[in-house]
């Protein structure tokens, strides 16, 4: 289980992040939500070690990961699928799953079938250029290099965004089949109300860099979660 606990952020002399905490569970997706601008992103960074945090404790299966680099917080098992994807451009789509490979010993630097079951899409365009895939594709082929590095914890933020709605469904079949096998914990930063609330498990709100609501999903009627998200 990965546990962030009285996080704090700032960018210079602004604090972004004021004593923010969540749990995400194994076989579980925990999404954060909440308007523009309220620390939904600089949340994610903080974890996946891409941006330093002042203060807090984040763990991950009890082991503390206190303020590691990108690279130690990968190692660690913390996937991380930044928004606008990232994908390497002049790099094909083999080339960039491949750079999944440096968490792993060299004994698993291959590319496992079910990374081309999950995404068909990407088998077929195995020799094609990053940077000439549609938004959707080169999403897709984030989320798979993420899964290369066989992660504990996955973290999305806004998978969802300039991306066609078949492409939007695909996503969100994918993203329930990994909660279902029950192996990753998986956290989804994502503005698409109705893709959040159809797919999370447990619910966190930040309202000012602040943890408005935090409760099982079950918990929260859907008209309840549209009013404190935008507040």
């Amino acid at each position: 289980m990965l546990s962030v606990e009285n996080l704090t952020l700032h960018y210079g002399a602004s604090q972004i992040l004021h004593g923010v905490s969540l749990t995400a569970r194994p076989g579980a997706v925990t999404a954060v939500m909440g308007t523009n601008g309220v620390g939904k992103t600089s949340l994610l960074k903080a974890i996946a070690g891409r941006h330093p945090y002042s203060g807090g404790h984040i763990t991950l299966d009890g082991a503390v990961l206190d303020h590691l680099s990108a690279a130690q917080a990968a190692r660690a098992g913390i996937g991380y699928v930044p928004q606008g994807r990232e994908v390497f451009p002049l790099l094909t789509v083999t080339e960039n799953l491949e750079t999944g490979f440096a968490c792993l010993p060299k004994s698993d630097h291959r590319i496992p079938s079910r990374i081309y079951d999950l995404f068909p899409v990407l088998d077929q365009m195995k020799d094609r250029r990053g940077g000439d895939l549609s938004g959707g594709q080169q999403q897709q082929l984030a989320i798979a290099r993420a899964l290369i590095a066989k992660p504990r914890v996955l973290l999305l933020d806004e998978p969802t965004e300039g991306i066609q709605p078949n492409i939007i469904k695909q996503i969100g079949e994918v993203i329930g089949l990994l909660r279902d096998e029950g192996e990753i914990a998986i956290v989804l930063v994502e503005q698409y109300f109705d893709f959040a609330y159809g797919l999370a498990d447990d619910l966190v709100v930040l309202n000012r860099g602040e943890v408005r609501l935090s409760e099982p999903a079950a918990m929260v009627e859907r008209d309840r979660l549209l009013r404190e998200v935008s507040i």
